[in-house]
């Protein structure tokens, strides 16, 4: 069975260069105003590793717009580059962020969570000291072979808004928040993550370590 901190780094973010990468592309500038947790149909982010040379293929986060995983709706976001490619499925509304699961292209697996995993409260609800999570269960799944399951675990998370800081990166100065994801799996192994989420820009730094380094909206 797959160790809980798969499901979150699947596909490790091997630092050193893949023998596969994505394309690189220029994305459209896109000038509109975006939501507090930014999910607009063409919206893209560029991210890189802590200490990554400036030509070195980075990884993007692209928002694809509306589709469906598990029957559900959905909106859907592409994280590619460095021989990766896997589809998040979110619900982004009034109670928040919640990630249904995802889709592993090149492996052909997809990972469900039930019920699915709050990843942002409220817009209202995310302030200094305030704290969410719970416990999921989550299930793997082949995406070929009559959706044969292959594995499957449960966890418990708890995010907390640790502080209020200011970030610096390639792509800018930010202010936001500096989030602890504590994620413990059914044998009791913990494990704490940081992540810096800036209001209508997302995830500057996300769980897996990388920094954003450019974005194509204000």
């Amino acid at each position: 069975m797959r160790p809980y901190w798969a499901v979150f780094l699947l596909v490790a973010l091997a630092a050193c260069a893949p023998s596969a990468t994505t394309p690189s592309t220029v994305q459209a500038r896109i000038e509109a105003p975006v939501s507090f947790y930014p999910s607009e149909v063409g919206l893209e982010w560029t991210y890189q590793p802590q200490g990554a040379r400036s030509d070195e293929p980075p990884y993007r986060l692209s928002a694809l717009g509306t589709g469906s995983f598990a029957g559900e709706a959905a909106l859907r976001f592409r994280f590619s580059g460095r021989g990766q490619d896997r589809i998040y499925y979110r619900r982004i509304g009034p109670d928040g962020v919640q990630l249904l699961g995802f889709e592993e292209n090149i492996t052909q697996t997809r990972v469900r969570f039930n019920p699915p995993l709050q990843e942002y409260p409220p817009e209202s609800n995310l302030k200094l000291g305030a704290t969410w999570g719970g416990k999921t269960s989550f299930v793997t799944t082949l995406t070929v072979q009559n959706n044969a399951r292959i594995a499957e675990d449960s966890l418990e998370y708890t995010y907390t808004v640790a502080g209020e800081s200011e970030f610096s990166t390639t792509a800018g100065k930010f202010k936001g928040y500096r989030i602890n994801l504590d994620l413990k799996d059914s044998a009791g192994h913990l494990e704490r993550y940081e992540i810096w989420f800036v209001p209508h820009v997302g995830e500057v730094r996300t769980r897996e370590g990388l920094l954003l380094v450019e974005r194509n909206f204000k």
